[in-house]
């Protein structure tokens, strides 16, 4: 065996400064939050943001530094099996953790719609009233059949362009592959361009400030937390999938060795499903009858 080559089936990496400028920049981007929003930390005044905005310049800096090495280390070839593998695994229980995120929303707002009768044993007048029906009586909610299926045949019809590309790619087809991955990205975009229409033209004071419904504020919060969130990751899949169309383009990725696509192509699936269960739930089964 030549002299430095590998010896065994693990990289073993050489000393990295990210994770320590990764926390760093976390915690900077976390007290600026709180500066920005309440004031009065180290002397900056509410309504400052640039101590967030130092933060999260770190925490993008990161973001590009380290992944930009993990692709240098796949090119030199220390992915070994073994390696690869191990990054698998990383993104199966990233997305495992994300999935537990979402469960969060979820209970609360079953909770909410599932048993919100429980409430009406109090013997307060107003309590029983305000949980006698799930959404809240007078809070107008979002009909399903207009936006909302819009976005969700958006999606669908993006996780088959998604699966071509992969498909693709592993057929050796560059060019099909870059085409499944712009139409892949087109739909991401419209997707959230449609979300922020939604939410430009959503009439917030009845969904999450009518004060003619107690729990209104309950109803807002885990419509707007849960739907927003969902649609936050689906501009962070954008970007991802992006990444990998520039990765495309400039010749990376093999049909033997596409790890990176393959796990933006998990997560592309991943906030499918996510969004399925939303529409389903949130907007259809316990969104009540549009006014």
């Amino acid at each position: 065996m030549a002299h430095g080559a590998v010896k065994h089936d693990y990289h073993i990496l050489p000393p990295s400064p990210w994770p320590f400028v990764g926390s760093a920049s976390a915690t900077i981007m976390a007290i600026g939050l709180i500066a920005w929003i309440k004031g009065g930390v180290f002397g900056i005044e509410k309504g400052q943001w640039w101590l967030f905005a130092t933060g999260m310049a770190g925490i993008l800096y990161t973001f590009f530094g380290w992944w930009r090495d993990v692709i240098k280390e796949a090119n030199a070839g220390d992915h070994t099996p073994v390696v690869s593998i191990g990054l698998r695994y990383g993104m199966v229980l990233f997305i495992a953790s994300e999935v537990m995120f979402f469960v969060a929303w979820f209970w609360i707002f079953f909770e909410m719609a599932l048993f919100h009768g429980h409430r009406t044993l109090s013997g307060i007048e107003e309590v029983r009233a305000a949980w006698a029906t799930w959404p809240p009586a007078g809070v107008e909610t979002v009909s399903p059949w207009h936006l909302p299926l819009v976005n969700t045949l958006t999606l669908l019809l993006s996780g088959t362009t998604i699966t071509w590309s992969h498909h693709a790619l592993q057929q050796g087809d560059r060019k099909g592959a870059k085409w499944g991955l712009i139409l892949t990205i087109a739909l991401g975009a419209l997707f959230t361009c449609i979300q922020i229409y939604e939410y430009a033209h959503i009439n917030h004071e009845q969904l999450f400030y009518n004060e003619a419904a107690a729990n209104s504020g309950l109803y807002g919060s885990t419509f707007f937390l849960a739907t927003g969130f969902h649609g936050f990751h689906v501009f962070v899949g954008t970007l991802f999938l992006i990444v990998c169309l520039i990765r495309l383009m400039n010749g990376a990725f093999t049909p033997k060795q596409h790890f990176g696509f393959e796990a933006a192509a998990w997560y592309w699936h991943f906030v499918d499903v996510v969004w399925l269960f939303l529409f389903a739930f949130v907007y259809v089964v316990f969104g009540g009858s549009p006014h």
